[in-house]
């Protein structure tokens, strides 16, 4: 067998991580990792209005030393409210040549979780959570269709 390149055999790993703070904010984390990355970013929200307060990205591995010159882009995100538009605003934001396109997507994974915590305010059990997210996301994806769009 011919000895295969590094993206022939090709491993990333993405992971998402939301806790909610005292002060009333939510800490968004996506760790993205592979062989040429390892990369954290961090978004803080403030539950009660999905605004964007803070924003960072830490590249401690990445394939040229200019990657980690997207972290001060970051704080174009600022002042944002989670929602309509989001990847049109990560696309101003991260897009282009002094953007990153890994970047947007892990974020584009990461922050649509600060709405499921809103969806979820105020409840206890994980099937009361469960049910309240089915409410509130119906029409947006196959796993939340409309009563009268089940095909």
């Amino acid at each position: 067998m011919a000895e295969l390149n590094p993206m022939e055999d090709f491993q990333r790993d993405i992971s998402y991580r939301l806790l909610k703070q005292d002060d009333g904010t939510a800490k968004l984390t996506a760790l993205l990792k592979d062989k040429f990355h390892d990369v954290v970013a961090e978004v803080v929200v403030d539950v009660a209005t999905l605004k964007i307060v803070s924003a960072k990205a830490d590249f401690h591995r990445s394939p040229t030393p200019d990657c980690g010159n997207v972290s001060a882009r970051m704080q174009g995100l600022v002042g944002f409210t989670i929602g309509k538009g989001l990847q049109r605003k990560l696309a101003e934001v991260l897009g282009g040549g002094g953007g990153c396109g890994n970047m947007r997507n892990l974020l584009l994974g990461l922050l649509p979780l600060a709405l499921n915590l809103n969806a979820a305010a105020g409840i206890a059990t994980e099937q009361e959570m469960m049910d309240a997210i089915h409410d509130k996301l119906i029409g947006t994806c196959a796993g939340y269709r409309s009563p009268r769009n089940k095909s």
